[in-house]
């Protein structure tokens, strides 16, 4: 069999990525992890965390704003400003347990609308700046102690997203129902055939033994997993699913510590709904993975950060279609043990025409850089200077953050 025959097998080039560095042995006892997960489409932020106490809020949402606590299909209380979305209740225990927390307001200090430059502003760290060659996960990996294997950086999906390209090791990894099927490339002849071709030291066979490896460990973790759920039944389908094989895998392999995930649906143009409808249908199976995360990991949960976050919010009035469009500022999501929760984070900007970005937005007044950068300062111990080197040209302040986290 020639190169050119080997290169047609099915998914071996997806074996490969975009790592140079050596296989080393699983990292004992490594601590601090990291769980981001995307939200692509622009997510309506005013409708997850509801600012009940602001009367334009009702004003100009006649049909899908979320009720006041109490109210039938109300918002969930969370303090005298804020409501969780009722599809988000499942939530509320780690609310209460305080490693949940919220900063509102926040978001990218890009004007753009655009899906595309928005979130690749968001998974490059340098929001305005489209040539930036990494993503910001990837350069957080070459601060960490290494060593770094191609599975210590993972991404949950068929391929790897910007925000883990570099020069660091990391692998993509689908976990759906089929996740354990076995490839083409699993086959004893036809992995001995690519093991022949790539086994020279060049750049292109370190990478194809570094997949063979990183594919070979995480096919090991999720049998191990399989056996202890349900009798070997497949979970159901869905975030929550994928969240719960993230999180036992995570529990069974302390040399994974940075994971992310993309989730889509959330361009809620037309018929977004409020407490029931679209939009709700997309937020309980979200928090039902964020719970399963947190559920899955067991004592782990202690030692990781998890970030839920979305390109940019949308307008604060709804359209002539019931839904909303591209705005700008939004909330993110902070959880994990690590997290000072049962607090929303953030300067409150109001929501009067005068106080709005551009007279239609929430806007924004936490850079999410000022987020990340905290947990990492916090959480990971990195210095100024490595934070620096993640997030260049991030802006200063951001003292309302210094309790994000409870180190």
């Amino acid at each position: 069999m020639d190169r050119r025959s080997l290169l047609k097998v099915p998914l071996a080039a997806a074996l490969l990525p975009l790592g140079r560095k050596a296989w080393a042995t699983t990292v004992e006892g490594a601590s601090g992890r990291l769980v981001v997960v995307m939200l692509r489409g622009g997510v309506d932020g005013l409708n997850v965390v509801i600012p009940y106490a602001e009367n334009a809020y009702y004003r100009v949402r006649p049909s899908i704003a979320i009720g006041r606590p109490g109210a039938s299909d109300g918002a969930v209380h969370l303090d005298s400003r804020f409501g969780l979305h009722p599809a988000l209740a499942g939530l509320m225990p780690l609310w209460e347990a305080g490693t949940l927390a919220f900063v509102h307001a926040a978001g990218s200090p890009d004007p753009s609308r655009s899906h595309f430059d928005a979130q690749r502003y968001i998974e490059n760290g340098t929001p305005g700046n489209d040539s930036t060659p990494d993503g910001w996960m990837n350069r957080l990996l070459t601060a960490l102690p290494g060593p770094h294997l191609p599975i210590t950086a993972i991404s949950i999906g068929p391929t790897l997203p910007c925000i883990l390209t570099g020069k660091a090791p990391s692998t993509n990894f689908p976990l759906g129902p089929d996740a354990a099927r076995r490839a083409p490339i699993d086959a004893a002849a036809i992995a001995g055939a690519f093991d022949r071709l790539y086994a020279g030291r060049d750049a292109l066979g370190v990478a194809y033994r570094e997949g063979r490896k990183a594919r070979a460990q995480l096919l090991a973790d999720l049998a191990t997993e399989q056996r202890v759920a349900d009798g070997g039944a497949p979970p159901p389908a869905g975030f929550p699913a994928q969240a719960a094989r993230l999180a036992l895998l995570m529990a069974h392999d302390p040399s994974i510590r940075l994971a992310f995930f993309a989730v889509g649906g959330w361009d809620t143009h037309v018929n977004q709904g409020g407490a029931r409808g679209q939009l709700a249908n997309h937020l309980r199976p979200l928090g039902d993975g964020i719970a399963a995360l947190a559920q899955g990991l067991g004592e782990a949960w202690r030692e990781t950060a998890v970030i839920v976050i979305s390109e940019f919010g949308r307008t604060v009035a709804e359209n002539g279609n019931a839904g909303t469009d591209h705005g700008h500022g939004n909330v993110i999501w902070v959880a994990g043990g690590p997290v000072a929760g049962g607090r929303v984070y953030g300067e409150w900007p109001g929501l009067e025409p005068e106080q709005l970005y551009q007279r239609r937005d929430l806007a924004i007044t936490t850079d999410f850089r000022l987020v990340l950068a905290t947990l990492l300062r916090q959480h990971l111990r990195l210095s100024a200077a490595q934070l620096d080197a993640v997030f260049p040209g991030r802006p200063s302040g951001g003292a309302d953050l210094a309790a994000l986290t409870a180190a």
